[in-house]
């Protein structure tokens, strides 16, 4: 059974900066991509950011694209989201997940992902 836990969240100002770390465990390259979502209260959960396992393809939400970086390391069974230039709006609580579902490319649907971590609370403040 793929496993992840996410942590690296924080309070933050306007502007700053946080780094997310997803370690995964079980045989997870076996899977094709990991996924980073978010969710805020009373919102539904939206894709953040996605990378797959093999060839480091990556996809973004117009929201982060140019401020978020996803990478993996795959030796280390971890994934991250790197966040720059944080906005009030990013507050949320952000989530990994991981799925096998490449037959169209990665995906942005929460439904096709698989083994949700606990998340982990990111606050940017004004």
């Amino acid at each position: 059974q793929v496993q992840v836990v996410e942590s690296g969240g924080g309070l933050v100002q306007a502007g700053g900066s946080l780094r997310l770390s997803c370690a995964a465990s079980g045989p997870i390259f076996s899977r094709y991509a990991m996924g980073w979502f978010r969710q805020a209260p009373g919102k539904e959960r939206e894709f953040v950011a996605g990378i797959t396992w093999s060839g480091g393809h990556t996809k973004y939400a117009d929201s982060v694209k140019g401020r978020f970086t996803i990478s993996r390391d795959n030796a280390k069974i971890t994934v991250y989201l790197q966040m720059n230039s944080l906005k009030p709006e990013d507050t949320a609580v952000y989530y990994c997940a991981d799925t096998d579902d490449g037959r169209y490319g990665l995906g942005t649907d929460p439904r096709k992902y698989d083994s949700w971590g606990q998340g982990t609370q990111v606050t940017v403040s004004s």
